[in-house]
């Protein structure tokens, strides 16, 4: 474990600020625990991810610019969402690609930015957390966090340390579940049969809980247990490390 303190920014994300702020409070009580300083800059908005994917980067250049200056300064800017923190680190360099200023400020801020669980395990050095949550859970791959931050091993080490749970690879884990942002609004009936096939791979497991990074994923994989009448329930991993999951509902369910 780390024990020099760093200074790090909490990039919410548009998600949880609007639908899971839980999520948020495990996290800086997560990054708290592992020695960090944690703040949340006022000035913070979307990572620009919505218009870049939709191809407007002209919008996405002027939400990343507003990114950049909320989070300079700080040692480290962290995320709960390896899609969010993927847009930062991967795509804002490209951005600027022909501003060779804008470009050194994108690039500096991407070194620093890092998705939550990764930044615990492979930054500060985590192995273990003081949590017990009684359930068998699987837990789903997020494409973002997979493909292009190699997330992987970092949550399964740290879920394997929570007391009482149960943790079950799931078919289909590294399988995108169809949501993908816009995709699931451009494309409604391929999202749907993903969703499908992911709600089917989840039953199977034989598991109480699906978990993930992500909370874009886990509301549409939640919304899609709901409609098939599944009793699993949908939780950020975070929530279940931070000691948290008994104190707030399932995702998609009211309180």
């Amino acid at each position: 474990m780390v024990e020099e303190r760093v200074r790090v920014a909490l990039f919410v994300t548009c998600l949880v600020d609007l639908f899971r702020p839980s999520v948020g409070f495990a996290a800086v009580k997560l990054l708290e625990e592992a020695g960090a300083t944690v703040e949340v800059p006022l000035a913070q908005t979307c990572c620009g991810q919505p218009a870049y994917n939709s191809g407007d980067r002209e919008s996405a250049k002027r939400i990343a610019e507003k990114v950049i200056d909320a989070f300079e300064g700080y040692d480290c800017v962290v995320a709960p969402s390896g899609s969010c923190a993927a847009m930062i680190r991967c795509h804002y360099p490209q951005l600027f690609a022909d501003d060779p200023a804008k470009r050194a400020r994108a690039e500096a801020l991407a070194a620093r930015t890092y998705e939550l669980l990764s930044f615990l395990v492979d930054q500060r050095g985590l192995c273990r957390v003081n949590a017990r949550w009684l359930r068998r859970a699987a837990y789903h791959d997020a494409c973002s966090g997979l493909r292009e931050l190699g997330i992987k091993e970092q949550p399964r080490r740290l879920l394997a340390s929570v007391e009482g749970l149960s943790l079950s690879e799931l078919r289909g884990a590294e399988t995108c579940c169809g949501f993908g942002g816009a995709f699931s609004v451009k494309y409604p009936e391929i999202s749907e049969k993903m969703a499908t096939d992911k709600e089917a791979d989840i039953v199977a497991s034989g598991a109480q809980a699906v978990l993930c990074g992500d909370l874009g994923c886990l509301l549409n994989i939640a919304g899609r247990l709901s409609r098939l009448g599944s009793s699993v329930e949908a939780r950020h991993a975070a929530e279940v490390l931070a000691g948290m999951a008994e104190d707030v509902p399932p995702i998609g369910v009211p309180r």
